[in-house]
C-alpha cells in the first residue's frame, strides 16, 4: 500500500538527502520526495504498522534536514 504526505522542506539538496535517508527505513519498500509539489510518496512493506514507519521516518528525516514536517 502505498500513501502520499504533504511535507515542508526547504531545498532540492535538502529534500534529496531526505529521500535517500528515509528510502532505508525499515518497512518502507519505496519512497520518493518532490520538492517541487512538497509531497512525498511512500510504499510500505506488507503488514507494517504504517504509523510507526512514518514516525521513523519522520526521525531519520529531522537527523538530515531540522525543518523538515511530514503534514
Amino acid at each position: 500500500m502505498s500513501k502520499t504526505f504533504k511535507i515542508e522542506v526547504d531545498c532540492a539538496n535538502c529534500a534529496n538527502f531526505v529521500e535517500d535517508a528515509a528510502k532505508k527505513v525499515t518497512g518502507v519498500k519505496e519512497l520518493s520526495i518532490s520538492f517541487m509539489t512538497q509531497k512525498m510518496k511512500v510504499a510500505f512493506d506488507e503488514g507494517v504498522d504504517q504509523e510507526a514507519v512514518m514516525a521513523e521516518v519522520l526521525k531519520v528525516a529531522k537527523k538530515v534536514e531540522p525543518d523538515f514536517e511530514i503534514f
